[in-house]
């Protein structure tokens, strides 16, 4: 009875370590998602004193993710874009997460989501003569589609929202102590662009 029962343990352990091996096999590997598109939303804003005007504004943006895949699932790092709106030229560097919801296989199609959260610097934009235009804080969650097989480059399609807040100090008109405007941009953003 002892011989069967040490025999059977030895068979599970034998059996369980390739699972075992496989799942301590994953090395961390850095990882990169360069994305470009487009970003659309609608802004209400001051015409006079006594009037607001709704309008469409769309707005090319751009950004990199860099980070390490610390799980087949799972990468967080850093990421870096440019966001063109009409009035403000603001660069986001934000922490960022990107989670598979699907495990990894052989599948060249696979769905992730995203978030990056940081602060939208002003250093690219050129103000004109009286006006600083200032960053503030971003948030940005999303969902996307990696197209390709997951050893290889990969063609990326995301959507994700946008929250990223700036202010303005303006020019003084007649008989103004201050003249300042606080914004925030709300925008959904359609990206294409590469993994690897």
């Amino acid at each position: 009875m002892k011989t069967i029962g040490s025999k059977t343990v030895w068979l599970l352990c034998l059996f369980a370590l390739p699972v075992c091996a496989q799942k301590a096999r994953f090395k961390p590997v850095f990882t990169n998602m360069t994305e470009f598109g487009m970003s659309f939303g609608q802004v209400r804003y001051n015409v006079t004193n006594f009037t607001e005007n709704v309008s469409k504004r769309q707005t090319i943006t751009a950004q990199t993710f860099n980070g390490v895949q610390l799980r087949p699932k799972l990468a967080v790092g850093g990421t870096v874009g440019v966001d063109w709106y009409t009035s403000a030229l603001l660069m986001p560097v934000c922490a960022g997460v990107r989670y598979d919801l699907a495990q990894p296989g052989k599948k060249n199609l696979r769905v992730f989501t995203s978030l990056d959260t940081g602060y939208g610097f002003a250093w690219l934009n050129e103000d004109p003569t009286g006006y600083e235009t200032r960053g503030g804080w971003v948030i940005s969650p999303g969902i996307g589609f990696r197209i390709g097989r997951p050893q290889n480059a990969n063609f990326i399609l995301s959507l994700s929202y946008k929250r990223q807040e700036a202010e303005a100090d303006k020019p003084l008109g007649w008989n103004e102590i201050y003249k300042f405007e606080s914004r925030v941009y709300n925008r959904v953003a359609l990206r294409i662009g590469l993994s690897f």
